[in-house]
């Protein structure tokens, strides 16, 4: 009977316990007050949320925008550096044209110079030559203007020995002298100079027919004479040349017109 009762003390206090912790928790629950969230305030931080999220949204396609005008910029720079490529591409080729055409007319110029060293030493010889003999032609010649004749093959001498004139040029001017003393032949002159008569050098009037007859006159018509190839010497004429060589004298200077007139010349010689 005794562990009964103890049982029934200890059933006992375990319900006291039990009971005073459920009134201690109901308690705790009726003492605390259940808070709602104010609506306003969500849909304040909502509008927050979204305005923040367009914001973003804004920056995001203003940055899609930047980088597609970027990327077209880009893309119109590429474009024209291509066109340059190409342009560059064509000038190139053409350039490379040139120079295989300026290298093929290097190698034929190379040649004709190569061709030209040794034509150039076989004419020069032969213009040192031609000048020589026109020289002692001169000297040989009928004695007029023997002073621009003889400068004449002295400039020629002169200019052979010049490397600024070119071979070509030097070549022409001989040429050219020769021409000149060809032209001699075919025409009729007059001019003045001086020669020594009877010991005393005296002005006078030269009359040159081609090469057939040179006479001389003095300003006062007091002396007539020619050139007398056969003995080399200046030799006087008799009076009744004095007219003829006036009249011709006249002629080459054109103030009459050209007529028959008498003048001393050597008869041709035959072979003996």
């Amino acid at each position: 009977m005794r562990r009964n009762k103890v049982f029934r003390v200890i059933c006992t206090s375990a319900l006291v316990f039990t009971a005073m912790a459920l009134g201690t928790i109901m308690a705790q629950e009726e003492t605390e007050e259940i808070v709602l969230a104010n609506p306003i305030e969500i849909l304040s931080d909502t509008l927050i949320v979204q305005n923040q999220s367009d914001n973003s949204s804004v920056s995001s396609q203003q940055k899609i925008s930047d980088l597609s005008n970027e990327t077209q910029e880009l893309l119109g720079e590429y474009r024209l550096v291509l066109q340059q490529i190409d342009r560059l591409i064509a000038y190139n080729d053409y350039v490379e044209r040139l120079i295989g055409d300026q290298e093929s007319q290097i190698v034929d110029i190379n040649d004709q110079l190569e061709e030209f060293s040794l034509i150039e030493r076989g004419i020069v010889p032969l213009m040192l030559d031609s000048i020589e003999t026109l020289d002692k032609f001169i000297d040989l010649d009928v004695p007029f203007l023997m002073d621009e004749r003889k400068s004449r093959v002295a400039r020629l001498r002169t200019i052979m020995n010049q490397a600024d004139i070119t071979v070509s040029e030097k070549y022409r001017q001989i040429m050219d002298a020769f021409q000149i003393e060809t032209s001699y032949s075919s025409d009729i002159e007059s001019y003045t100079g001086f020669l020594e008569i009877d010991g005393e050098k005296r002005q006078v009037d030269f009359l040159r027919i081609g090469r057939t007859s040179l006479t001389y006159q003095t300003p006062d018509q007091d002396e007539t004479g020619f050139w007398n190839k056969e003995t080399g010497t200046w030799e006087s004429l008799p009076r009744k040349y004095t007219d003829y060589v006036k009249e011709g004298l006249r002629i080459a200077k054109k103030q009459i017109t050209p007529d028959l007139i008498q003048l001393p010349i050597e008869a041709p010689r035959g072979n003996d």
